[in-house]
């Protein structure tokens, strides 16, 4: 079975070396309306593509100019600026509308679909825009996509499995939830300067009949997982290389360090 490996380097500033092993990520970026982590502008800066979902536009242009306290909100505004706001334009504020629009950005009304979320049209934009040779590189960084309303977050997480040929991480300031599709075996390498070492894996999509995993404090032997059943809640790394194979979809979770 064919080996996906998984690292955070997004959560450390760039510039980075690249893995002497492969490709360094192609990032896209979608930032939902919750809070930025305080990470965001480390965030942006690795993204080729940044995508504002409807409110999230409002979550940029109220809170980036609060990483930069010394700056002119304006010029930090106009610095981090979108390539596209797109969704169901029903949360952003007039005025950010506005704002964004005078600078260019292509403002993507579309609310005449209302079987999906916001997140899935950004996502399926980013499907769109990302010629087909490179999407095998392409990382999904979703900004905001935890905390507020369960139904939301809900529907973030059923974005990863709609779109599990894709690699997308939900992130949030306390942890990043991604999908581990059973189609592959999966490698984790761990940033232990910016995550860990709390994690948990869980059979959302389906029960698991046998999940294996080394390099965890509690590690699974082709053990089952079920909600109701058995669900590694509350693990923790134990090396910098976690290795995790199943007969069922996975989620993948793990806390992200306070900076000190």
């Amino acid at each position: 079975m064919e080996v996906m490996r998984h690292v955070s380097t997004f959560l450390r500033p760039p510039p980075l070396p690249q893995a002497a092993d492969g490709p360094a990520p192609s990032y896209a970026l979608v930032v939902l309306n919750q809070r930025l982590p305080r990470f965001a502008p480390d965030l942006w800066s690795h993204a080729k593509l940044r995508i504002f979902a409807d409110g999230g536009a409002n979550r940029v242009y109220d809170g980036m100019p609060k990483f930069f306290p010394e700056q002119d909100p304006l010029e930090v505004r106009r610095r981090y600026k979108p390539d596209v706001i797109r969704g169901d334009l029903d949360s952003i504020r007039p005025e950010v509308k506005e704002f964004y629009s005078n600078l260019g950005v292509k403002v993507d009304d579309v609310s005449y679909d209302q079987d999906t979320t916001d997140l899935h049209k950004c996502i399926a934009f980013i499907c769109d825009f990302i010629p087909e040779v490179d999407k095998s590189n392409l990382c999904i960084l979703v900004a905001g996509a935890l905390g507020g309303r369960f139904d939301h977050e809900a529907g973030n997480l059923n974005v990863l499995f709609k779109f599990s040929n894709i690699r997308i991480v939900l992130l949030s300031d306390d942890c990043l939830i991604q999908l581990l599709p059973k189609t592959h075996c999966h490698e984790i390498h761990i940033q232990s300067s910016a995550e860990g070492p709390h994690c948990g894996l869980i059979p959302v999509g389906a029960p698991s009949v046998s999940t294996t995993t080394t390099g965890l404090r509690w590690d699974l032997t082709n053990a089952g997982m079920s909600f109701g059943g058995l669900m590694s809640t509350s693990n923790m790394v134990r090396e910098e290389r976690i290795t995790v194979r199943s007969d069922s979809d996975l989620l993948w979770t793990i806390s992200i360090k306070k900076k000190a």
